[in-house]
């Protein structure tokens, strides 16, 4: 009877972090670039208490044994990578990638970090940079007086200074990919950072072979589907309740036990 009792209590606790992935995942369903996760999960080790084909007479074996499972623990939350919707912006420098890259950010620290959110910004240098202020890499500075900044959809940075009359190139986007997506650390404010389970970053054009493109004055949207989370949410509240019924019906029939005595 004990052993349902930590059984139920295994189920509860997963399901908790079950939940936990989804408000998060709810609650950045506005946020630019964001990915949403999922949690993953796999059943723990189980009690054997007849081994199945094991001899039941001289002249048969036992088909199935009887094996009792233990609960239930969590294995990985993953980031799904998929795409977000593109939205229209008309911010000249909102840029969203299409198809697989990340821009690359120069932290404070001096370190890399990636981000597919594309929503940058000039700062009193003339550098783009994010919402934070950490420079894009490699860096871009936009010369004081420009004006129709345009950036094309392998990178290419150009604008009109002054009172020229045509466009001069004034830098250019890198993007980055890497052999195991999912591997990427969140670091938060919209970045990740590389790790032994991602690979290294490997860098090129937009557009290059396995590289996307890019589209000025557009944004890519969260990829957390609305409807797709709250029918987990609901699976999980149910899922939740059934374990702590487990528990209650185990602690019932304790209950009756002691009574006998």
């Amino acid at each position: 009877m004990i052993r349902s009792l930590w059984t139920g209590t295994t189920g509860m606790n997963s399901q908790q972090l079950n939940i936990d992935v989804i408000a998060n995942n709810l609650a950045n369903v506005t946020t630019t670039g964001f990915k949403k996760s999922r949690a993953d999960f796999q059943d723990l080790m189980y009690q054997i208490m007849k081994v199945p084909g094991s001899q039941s007479s001289a002249d048969t074996t036992s088909p199935t044994g009887i094996q009792v499972g233990l609960g239930v623990r969590p294995s990985a939350v993953q980031k799904i990578f998929t795409e977000g919707d593109i939205i229209q912006t008309g911010n000249e420098l909102d840029v969203a990638i299409e198809g697989a890259g990340f821009f690359q950010v120069e932290m404070p620290n001096g370190t890399t970090a990636y981000t597919r959110a594309g929503a940058f910004k000039r700062d009193v240098d003339g550098r783009i940079t994010t919402s934070d202020g950490y420079p894009i890499l490699p860096a871009i500075t936009i010369p004081d007086g420009s004006r129709q900044i345009t950036i094309g959809e392998t990178g290419i940075v150009s604008a009109i200074i002054g009172a020229d009359n045509t466009s001069t190139e004034i830098g250019a986007f890198e993007t980055a990919t890497f052999t195991n997506n999912s591997g990427l650390t969140a670091v938060g404010r919209n970045l990740f950072v590389e790790s032994a389970a991602s690979g290294t970053a490997q860098t090129a054009i937009p557009g290059d072979d396995g590289y996307g493109t890019l589209a000025q004055n557009y944004l890519e949207g969260s990829n957390v589907n609305i409807v797709e989370e709250m029918a987990l949410m609901i699976t999980t509240q149910r899922a939740y309740e059934i374990n702590s019924k487990s528990i209650q019906t185990s602690d019932e029939m304790m209950q009756t036990t002691n009574n006998l005595v």
